[in-house]
């Protein structure tokens, strides 16, 4: 499929590059957000991938609809390559008991150890696809083919806030208690989101990468805490 141009009423053009979730199209998208975003392009208001399109939200009485358009078919050919724009983060997670009520069901389900669990799910790089579902909520992946199960057959009603989990082929942090659908392993003391925040209220953004680390619960309440009272920042999450 070619890439095309998609109308989003008067305000918002959509550059579409296929119909699936697939890694390749996503590193498209991001090659063309930041080719976009080098064009410095007065009139743009918002800018969002997905896993397979870019929607740009622009003004029309500042920038005509037919440039944006003809500069988006131009994006699109831009190479995929490292993005100027992406962070690695390493983030702390306590996984199992009441943080990750579902790692004994999924060691069972893919026929590993709870231990196997934790150490492959921290040593894989998972990649930021999109922010989506809530304010600040990363879709991860791709996971390992054998730690990818469908979701609960019943969704919760309340997930806490922070929570680590997965689903398909993906993985996950819940910024705020909402319901939910995927598999529990953990839960991380970072903010995911903060309002206060007005250059980079979402800790994650589309293309950086992400590795967890265990800790122990009393680790987990320690920097929580820190979190809370302001006393550590984001930078502290980005890996060296």
């Amino acid at each position: 499929m070619k890439p095309r141009i998609l109308a989003l009423g008067d305000g918002a053009l959509t550059l579409e590059f296929g119909d699936r979730i697939d890694q390749t199209l996503n590193a498209k998208v991001m090659a063309a957000r930041d080719a976009l975003a080098a064009l410095n392009l007065e009139g743009i208001t918002d800018v969002v991938p997905t896993w397979r399109s870019l929607t740009v939200h622009f003004d029309p009485l500042r920038l005509d609809r037919d440039r944006l358009a003809e500069e988006l078919l131009h994006c699109a050919e831009a190479p995929p390559q490292e993005s100027a724009q992406a962070m690695r983060w390493l983030i702390p997670v306590v996984f199992g008991g009441e943080s990750g009520p579902d790692i004994a069901a999924v060691a069972q389900a893919t026929g590993r150890s709870e231990a196997s669990v934790i150490e492959t799910l921290c040593a894989t790089e998972l990649r930021v696809f999109l922010i989506g579902f809530l304010p600040g909520f990363p879709y991860l992946g791709e996971l390992p083919d054998w730690l990818r199960l469908p979701r609960l057959k019943s969704p919760r009603a309340a997930v806490p806030a922070n929570s680590l989990a997965i689903a398909g082929a993906q993985a996950a942090i819940y910024p705020w208690q909402s319901p939910g659908g995927w598999h529990l392993l953990g839960r991380t003391p970072l903010r995911l989101f903060d309002v206060d925040n007005a250059t980079r209220p979402a800790l994650l953004a589309p293309g950086d990468a992400v590795r967890f680390t265990p800790i122990d619960h009393n680790e987990f309440e320690r920097l929580a805490a820190a979190v809370a009272t302001g006393e550590i920042d984001e930078s502290e999450w980005r890996a060296k």
